[in-house]
């Protein structure tokens, strides 16, 4: 099993077309064109077999505001294994991946979680923001109470994460902002 790696630009258009073919499958129609953009413009990992992409993620930069200092985040997007793979370990692969961007490029990552995903957070040492979640609008700031309990954090290696006692304040971005 191979993972591998490369900015959005060097992924190539077949391939990039391969991996929204298998988000579409692996997440049953629910991921949107919204969700897809959110996962272009970073870092893929991905891993392939005979039949094609298995196996996808991404990391990209984000803005957090925490107590008035604006933080660049790798930000997690576009995870999932198809359907026949899952629960082999490819998920972690990938994630190891990502997380390795993370640890060299900015001080902690961030994602937003779905219940069945939520597992392989956890085992991996990802924690549960246990603060406010807020996002910057085109209206100002914004509660998004929605989020509690679903957004995941890890420092990067030898990082510390902030602490709970003041909100994260995302950038914005049309569809799901977290």
């Amino acid at each position: 099993m191979t993972v591998r790696t490369a900015p959005t630009h060097a992924v190539g258009a077949e391939r990039l077309r391969a991996v929204r073919g298998m988000l579409d499958d692996a997440f049953d129609g629910d991921f949107s064109d919204e969700d897809w953009d959110h996962a272009l413009g970073g870092v893929h990992a991905w891993i392939e077999d005979g039949r094609g992409v298995v196996a996808h993620g991404s990391v990209v930069m984000r803005r957090v505001r925490y107590r008035g200092r604006s933080y660049r985040v790798g930000y997690v997007e576009g995870v999932a294994v198809r359907a026949d793979r899952r629960r082999k370990g490819l998920g972690g692969a990938v994630m190891a991946e990502l997380e390795r961007v993370i640890d060299g490029t900015y001080p902690f990552g961030a994602l937003s979680a779905s219940d069945e995903g939520a597992a392989l957070y956890r085992a991996r040492g990802w924690e549960v923001w246990g603060g406010r979640i807020q996002v910057l609008g085109p209206d100002g700031v914004v509660d998004l109470p929605e989020e509690a309990g679903s957004t995941f954090l890890r420092p990067a290696a030898g990082g510390v994460l902030p602490a709970p006692a003041a909100p994260l304040v995302f950038d914005w971005r049309d569809g799901d902002v977290l």
